[in-house]
């Protein structure tokens, strides 16, 4: 079994953020490495005190659940004003029963656990972030860096 994980983070959304983070932890539990690459919109999740405030779009969202009193509603009514509200909140509805984290606490737990938290150079020049603007802790690299670290027997994931 590889004892090594990367992951490639991509988006910026509240549904998008959790699985990097907990699979990335629970690897370290398993006592492998972990890295997490965050490129692109995938650099919300690290910015400063933007984690908690991260959304969920239920446009172009098949898969998110929108039963009222047993009736499937049409995708489009994601289109509405305040329904991104409404799927947030009912994600973090969820994951609060569920007890699970808040995406700023596994960051943190992540950090502590030594996942390497990786801000991919390239992408936060096209989108003007600086690394002041990224919590505190984090590596800031090329994907040449992150393919080193992957190409070492890693088992490779992208969200």
């Amino acid at each position: 079994m590889s004892k090594r994980l990367a992951i490639i983070s991509t988006h910026g959304s509240l549904d998008a953020a959790y699985p990097p983070l907990i699979l990335a932890t629970a690897a370290i539990a398993m006592d492998m490495e972990a890295a997490i690459f965050f490129t692109f919109y995938g650099l919300e999740i690290i910015k400063k005190g933007n984690a908690d405030k991260l959304q969920v779009s239920p446009i172009a969202n098949p898969a998110m659940p929108q039963p009222i009193r047993g009736i499937s509603v049409p995708n489009i009514i994601g289109v509405l004003p305040g329904m991104t509200a409404v799927a947030t909140g009912m994600m973090n509805g969820w994951m609060k029963k569920a007890n699970v984290a808040k995406l700023s606490e596994l960051l943190s737990m992540a950090q502590e656990m030594d996942v390497r938290i990786i801000a991919c150079q390239m992408s936060m020049d096209v989108m003007g972030i600086k690394k002041e603007d990224l919590i505190d802790g984090i590596e800031v690299a090329g994907a040449a860096a992150f393919l080193e670290y992957a190409s070492d027997d890693a088992i490779a994931l992208s969200f």
